[in-house]
């Protein structure tokens, strides 16, 4: 089976009225998952939250520490796009050892999913578009400094820059930052990313996959890897609120296969993180982040429903 993670703190956030974060998205998906039969109750792990000295060996201290004790400047708070508030430091904290979890569940299963992740917009210093802290590049250290790895890539499919993967891993040799992203979005500035694929807007199926599978392939045999961390974002989808490119959702379970296709024909573990998707009709959102388990179950189960 392949493992899962999900804690029930993903979706407990309460916003203010109108806020456009899908925050009941990850119980939403869950229960998909589980009517569709696409999982089973027995494929669920349940992570820990991480502590503080976890986050710091890649975030700022005192950021850290203002974030956990509520002394955020209002100025931080808006740049972040979230209220604080004590479930949103638990959410935090099980969401990125979730993001752990689903690493270390991979580096033994070959795969591993996580039903939340992606927060590629926190940056050392600050929090930014609805990203406290950085997963992808804290879980990468992780599986470096306690010797599971030698060499990570971040792959970035969501459809915004991973701009704080970027900056995080400017001096960090031993992580490939990857970013698959249109051109026109958020965040206005880019820092640059290993690697970056700017995609223009309104690209489609087919545009979008060439430029996937080539350079995925090609970044496969040069940087050679020993893990992929796949943020399998669906902003991507034609339908987003806050994507710009036109990718169908069967376009998304084919890059979706792609990537898990692409990766265990080399042999490497894949952990993958829902990333982003905001759309107002929690069916749609969930049967377009349900392509990653689907094209999962597919590439290594021979699941061909």
């Amino acid at each position: 089976m392949i493992p899962l993670v999900y804690h029930t703190s993903y979706s407990r956030l309460v916003l203010p009225p109108k806020h456009q974060f899908p925050i009941t998205k990850y119980a939403h998906l869950r229960q998909h998952l589980l009517e569709h039969g696409h999982a089973s109750e027995a494929q669920f792990a349940i992570p820990e939250p991480v502590d503080a000295a976890f986050i710091k060996r890649v975030h700022d201290s005192n950021y850290v520490d203002a974030f956990l004790s509520g002394n955020l400047s209002p100025q931080a708070i808006r740049r972040l796009g979230f209220p604080w508030s004590k479930n949103l430091v638990e959410r935090t904290l099980h969401s990125l050892g979730g993001t752990r979890l689903t690493a270390q569940l991979a580096m033994t299963h070959g795969i591993a999913l996580h039903l939340a992740g992606g927060y590629h917009h926190a940056h050392r210093h600050f929090g930014s578009g609805y990203c406290v802290f950085n997963d992808l590049v804290l879980t990468a250290r992780h599986l470096i400094d306690e010797g599971h790895a030698s060499r990570v890539m971040i792959l970035d499919c969501d459809v915004h820059q991973g701009d704080g993967t970027a900056t995080l891993c400017a001096d960090m040799e031993d992580i490939i930052s990857v970013s698959l992203h249109c051109e026109s979005n958020f965040p206005s500035r880019k820092p640059a990313s290993d690697y970056d694929v700017p995609l223009p807007k309104g690209l489609k199926d087919d545009g979008y996959l060439d430029a996937l599978a080539q350079v995925f392939q090609y970044l496969l045999r040069l940087e050679k890897p020993d893990v992929i961390l796949y943020d399998a974002g669906v902003d991507v989808h034609h339908d987003d609120r806050l994507g710009h490119l036109c990718v169908s959702t069967p376009g998304i379970l084919r890059r979706d296969k792609l990537v898990l296709t692409m990766a265990k024909a080399a042999g490497l573990p894949v952990a993958a993180v829902v990333g982003g998707g905001y759309c107002v009709n929690p069916l749609h959102l969930s049967e377009r982040h349900s392509q990653l388990f689907i094209a999962a179950n597919q590439v290594w189960q021979g699941d061909n429903e």
